[in-house]
């Protein structure tokens, strides 16, 4: 399956995080739904997920068995029992069985350094311990027989305990924070010199500051979310879309941008 193009998150329970956390930490999740496997065909022995660049410090809970996770060019067995953390700085593809049991909390980029203090640069390319950022008795705590609603609720408590922590605003996260909001709000068409100068900031700066938070530039972040968000809007409505509603100048100039995120063509992405 590919995200985008197929619904990954079907045989999952999703949840939002709370009111506060919600700038930071985009969702909860769990696979392995019993009440999937009494009312849906059950999935094939062996699939995987595709999922593309995102800049996505994302966890991984193993409740079951091992599995394996494609990132870049190198493959990564993840043992039974054993959590992990990754940065979703390039595709991924996670290879999984029915019997996959992972809880996931995904957080926004710089989300990890807003709530934990904990700077996602230095996770790239990597597949770390996620003891590197939760602490080991917290996650035994996940790992007892409870129900979805009661590990979400365990893992935002601490979340919300560790982010009203005080200790000094990070200046360079919020202003990131900022940034992309502004990206956002105004349709996803501005330059990094005019989301920089709603700031009052020069280019150089906001630059400085995406690599000092997110990992990458303002340009190739904010070129990745256009790609993403028009991408998905062309699956969901390919008669109507408009590529200059996401200032693409045509479709081709659309195509071209879809290629680069997806490494496929635009009428091969989705198999």
């Amino acid at each position: 399956m590919v995200e985008i193009f197929q619904n990954i998150r079907q045989p999952y329970d999703f949840v939002l995080p709370c009111e506060e956390l919600a700038p930071y930490v985009e969702f909860f999740s769990q696979s392995a739904r019993p009440s999937l496997a009494r009312t849906r065909p059950q999935p094939p022995a062996y699939s995987s997920s595709k999922m593309f660049a995102s800049w996505t410090p994302t966890c991984y809970i193993n409740l079951g068995p091992a599995y394996v996770i494609d990132l870049g060019h190198k493959r990564y067995t993840v043992r039974a029992g054993e959590d992990v953390l990754l940065l979703r700085n390039t595709t991924i593809a996670r290879h999984k069985l029915a019997t996959d049991n992972i809880f996931t909390l995904k957080f926004y980029p710089g989300g990890l350094e807003a709530v934990l203090g904990i700077n996602q640069v230095p996770l790239t390319d990597q597949l770390l311990p996620l003891t590197h950022v939760l602490p080991a008795a917290l996650l035994a705590q996940v790992k007892q027989p409870l129900s979805f609603a009661e590990r979400v609720g365990l893992l935002e408590r601490f979340l919300l305990a560790a982010f009203r922590r005080p200790f000094p605003p990070d200046h360079y996260v919020r202003l990131v924070h900022d940034a992309i909001g502004e990206y956002q709000a105004a349709g996803l068409q501005l330059s990094t010199s005019a989301v920089a100068e709603r700031l009052f900031l020069t280019s150089k700066t906001i630059n400085r500051y995406f690599h000092r938070v997110v990992g990458t530039s303002s340009s190739q972040y904010f070129a990745l979310l256009r790609a993403r968000t028009a991408l998905t809007a062309f699956v969901a409505h390919p008669q109507t879309f408009d590529p200059s509603d996401y200032g693409y100048y045509d479709r081709s100039h659309f195509a071209k941008a879809a290629r680069q995120f997806t490494g496929l063509p635009l009428a091969t992405s989705g198999h």
